[in-house]
């Protein structure tokens, strides 16, 4: 509790991934480029990538169910339902009304939000507005992609960066001081065209000049999200602390977006956090966007990495440019 405001908290995490498994080694047999190059430029060694009939929504319920059940709560008991993503199984309906249907939530609110990799993040804050503020008791915030279907497989600088997954998390209010401390989000729209999908809104509606001009795929400035976003993800790490009059060695784990190990690199060096106290799972997954941050919260949580009262941080950027923290004691 912070200024007679309670916390909301995190009480149970999920992931699901595809068991499709896409190497270095396979990818050099597509395009012009090498495990070295890859692993050199990106820390990637694999990612997971959907087959034909799995979706984004595939992965979102399998990912909330898991959560449902380490929270040990029913479906019918959420109040709302936030899924970020930028892969939605269709322009409309929200995927998670989709979502809401297969899980039987039907007293859940549910709703889209598309901030890119920094989706998850923008959720929690959400969520935990809406806890605080007692609008909802209990929520499921969920970060899902299938950044597979939109990615130019010709493409080496971007091919080789992006995989598919999902990862969700149950909030409800905190009954003691763990909990989210606080969540700070931001955006910059004027990179909003250095990373984008340049079709198939309505600017670029799909038709065969979209098709022959390669407008469905994800286009990106490599170098210019590389350098802004190290310092926008410092900037919301710091941002964060000193909302709690805190530094860097309060922090006992610090799970950033996993989209290049360089930039995780980097931003954990401008803080000055220990490897240690660094989580990366990027080799096994790729850039999964909006999943990538509660895919390793699930995997940190469930491999014991996190306790009770642990200061953990989460730390996004992504297109638009977005970005944003979170932080929690466990």
């Amino acid at each position: 509790m912070k200024n007679g405001i309670p916390y909301s908290k995190i009480i149970g995490t999920g992931s699901s991934l595809p068991a499709k498994i896409l190497t270095n080694a396979d990818l050099e047999l597509m395009v012009d480029t090498s495990d070295e190059w890859i692993t050199a430029r990106t820390g990637i060694k694999e990612r997971r990538i959907a087959s034909d009939g799995e979706f984004t929504s595939t992965f979102a319920i399998e990912a909330s169910r898991r959560a449902l059940e380490m929270a040990g709560i029913s479906a019918q008991e959420l109040d709302l339902i936030i899924l970020g993503t930028v892969t939605p199984d269709f322009p409309f309906p929200a995927t998670s009304c989709i979502i809401q249907h297969e899980l039987k939530a039907t007293n859940a609110v549910a709703f889209d939000i598309s901030a890119a990799c920094s989706g998850f993040v923008y959720g929690l804050s959400i969520a935990d507005s809406y806890i605080r503020g007692g609008m909802a008791k209990k929520a499921l915030v969920i970060g899902a992609e299938v950044l597979s279907r939109i990615v130019n497989w010709n493409d080496r600088n971007t091919c080789v960066l992006f995989g598919d997954g999902s990862g969700a998390a149950v909030l409800e209010l905190s009954t003691d001081d763990t909990g989210i401390m606080s969540t700070h989000i931001f955006t910059n729209g004027a990179f909003w065209d250095t990373l984008s999908q340049p079709a198939c809104g309505n600017r670029n509606p799909a038709s065969q000049s979209v098709l022959d001009n390669q407008l469905s795929f994800i286009k990106m400035n490599g170098n210019d999200v590389f350098k802004y976003a190290v310092r926008a993800m410092e900037e919301a790490a710091c941002t964060a602390l000193a909302a709690n009059d805190m530094v860097s060695e309060n922090i006992s784990m610090f799970i950033p977006h996993q989209a290049n190990r360089r930039i995780i690199e980097a931003t954990a060096k401008r803080l000055g956090l220990p490897e240690k106290n660094v989580f990366i799972n990027l080799e096994n997954y790729g850039n999964t966007s909006s999943a990538s941050i509660p895919v390793a919260l699930d995997e940190a949580n469930r491999g014991n990495k996190l306790n009770k009262g642990d200061i953990v941080m989460l730390d996004a950027f992504g297109g638009g440019f977005t970005y944003g923290s979170v932080l929690m004691r466990w």
